[in-house]
């Protein structure tokens, strides 16, 4: 136990001096400044690297192995104590364990379907862009019916065919319905690229549409895809942690804090920190990606480069 609260304490002193060393190697620049002048970036930051820390280290900070009952009767819903900072659950599970490996599938499939997302949205709205005529027509109101639809039916409906998703099948599903609102947000930056003069250059130089568009246009257009990315993974949580709370995304005995609160909602009353505490993390973290969010889209706002 002595090992976990040593890890925490070096992962919090971590993220913290790491936010504040990155704070002073940033503000050397404009956009840093001006990502930093956002009152809650240095807080976001901090605590985003805290939790992305805790992943990835979650075998040296986790106390036990978060699928050990090692009492299911004597430890069930034992409340917070030295052995068990978070105390335990319904199965005796320990919830710091939980928690910890918990974190490691949220942000990986937020992460992960986000970036799925992220590649489909940009493919197609450069692509709707940079082409026009009826290949743009075609996709939009391809994007139309997806944004019609709402997401969370299209993945019920998804959910049906399979008894049992697989983690790598819902990463997939969630990515591949969440590009739509990517896609319009490329396409309307493509078109004001397009017409600028180092694509003209590219196309005098006999540069294929394709490499104009891949080597040229979309790199030009990564800041709204990254302030998208930043607060799209958030929402991609709250939506794994819906389906798992429901019993439809990740389930046991995988944790992941969307099963977490469901594991306790009947529990409230006699032992709220089951789904307190993963509640609490799923809330700090989607807080923290919302302030680094806007604070990207401060930083990279092309009408505050003169600042």
């Amino acid at each position: 136990m002595l090992r976990t609260w040593v890890s925490l304490a070096v992962l919090v002193a971590g993220s913290t001096g790491g936010a504040f060393a990155l704070r002073r190697r940033c503000e050397r620049t404009g956009r840093g400044r001006r990502f930093f002048r956002h009152p809650t970036a240095t807080t976001g930051v901090a605590v985003l690297t805290f939790f992305v820390l805790v992943a990835v280290c979650a075998p040296l900070v986790a106390p036990y192995d978060p699928s050990a009952q090692p009492d299911p009767v004597g430890l069930q819903n034992r409340p917070p104590s030295w052995l068990h900072p978070f105390g335990t659950d319904l199965y005796s599970h320990d919830v710091l364990s939980r928690v910890v490996y918990g974190a490691q599938v949220s942000l990986g499939v937020g992460t992960l379907a986000m970036l799925v997302a992220l590649t489909l949205g940009a493919v197609v709205g450069a692509i709707a862009g940079y082409t026009g005529r009826w290949i743009d027509a075609v996709l939009m109101r391809l994007v139309d019916v997806g944004i019609a639809v709402p997401r969370m039916f299209l993945l019920l409906m998804a959910v049906a065919l399979w008894s049992r998703l697989p983690l790598g099948t819902l990463i997939v599903l969630i990515g591949v319905t969440g590009w739509f609102g990517t896609s319009r947000l490329v396409r309307a930056e493509v078109l004001s690229l397009r017409e600028r003069p180092f694509v003209d250059a590219a196309r005098a130089l006999g540069a294929r549409s394709g490499r104009v568009i891949f080597g040229h246009v979309l790199p030009n257009a990564a800041a709204p895809l990254i302030v998208s990315a930043a607060l799209g993974i958030g929402h991609v949580m709250l939506l794994e942690a819906a389906l798992s709370f429901l019993g439809i995304g990740v389930r046991p005995p995988v944790a992941s804090w969307g099963n977490m609160i469901a594991d306790g909602r009947d529990l409230l009353t006699i032992a709220p920190w089951i789904s307190l505490v993963p509640g609490l993390g799923i809330a700090a973290v989607v807080m923290s990606l919302n302030a680094v969010g806007d604070a990207l889209r401060d930083a990279l706002d092309p009408r505050e480069e003169a600042t």
